[in-house]
């Protein structure tokens, strides 16, 4: 079974516009492990814009399947967040600061020596690694030699081509993943992942360990309910 992390980034960022406290952060993290998710994922960024570094310690309390928490780690209060924190696993994504969303993988060839300096920092702690890479068979390999427990699939170009051509659109993913399983890597995939493209991946990558899908579940909740959108997206994955 593919695990289901929901990123409540977008119930943080409609609490946010308005101040206060409405809708909860940490009632929305309860209910989407009891609705049935196998995990939540934030994002906090340094601006705090969306999930605040505070909410991250407050989830944390209440966490029953998986704590995933991603973010960029050349920012060093996220470092101290997530050795704070202990989450489960922690996804280490190249952002700019300032960036909207992630939009780019990890070059693992050209920041190796990065990349293998700071992973041990969380395994140390007991912590799982993944890291945001785009598929690319040369990418995948690299992360090998970082020391990563898991490879995240960025899936936006997938997302994108999907309705054109999904066979040319999930290619280069079923080749990554293929390398990533051959070498001993955990893989996991997100971004632009919905109701629509999600079932077709998961077919041709059943060795998936988890997908985090955030934006579109939130609004398809709006329609559907938050429960039922839940629902609706783990039966894509059976």
């Amino acid at each position: 079974m593919i695990r289901l992390s929901v990123n409540i980034n977008k119930i943080a960022t409609l609490r946010n516009s308005r101040g206060g406290d409405n809708p909860n952060v940490v009632k929305a993290a309860v209910d989407v492990q009891r609705f049935g998710a196998d995990g939540v994922t934030v994002h906090p960024r340094p601006d705090e814009r969306h999930i605040r570094y505070q909410d991250v310690f407050e989830i944390k309390k209440i966490i029953r399947t998986e704590f995933n928490i991603e973010g960029n780690c050349q920012e060093q209060k996220f470092v101290d967040l997530v050795l704070a924190t202990k989450p489960d696993q922690v996804t280490l994504v190249p952002d700019a600061q300032g960036q909207i969303t992630s939009n780019h993988g990890w070059d693992t060839i050209r920041y190796s020596d990065y990349l293998k300096s700071i992973i041990p920092i969380f395994k140390k702690a007991g912590i799982r690694v993944s890291i945001f890479v785009d598929p690319i068979i040369a990418m995948v390999e690299a992360a090998l030699l970082t020391g990563t427990d898991r490879v995240e699939l960025y899936t936006e170009a997938y997302a994108r081509g999907y309705k054109n051509n999904r066979k040319e659109a999930i290619h280069p993913y079923l080749e990554a993943a293929k390398k990533a399983k051959d070498i001993g890597l955990g893989v996991n995939a997100g971004h632009d992942l919905d109701l629509d493209n999600l079932k077709y991946f998961a077919e041709q990558i059943p060795w998936l360990d988890e997908v985090s899908i955030g934006h579109a579940l939130i609004s398809d909740a709006l329609y559907l309910g938050f429960e039922n959108a839940v629902q609706l997206y783990k039966r894509q994955l059976v």
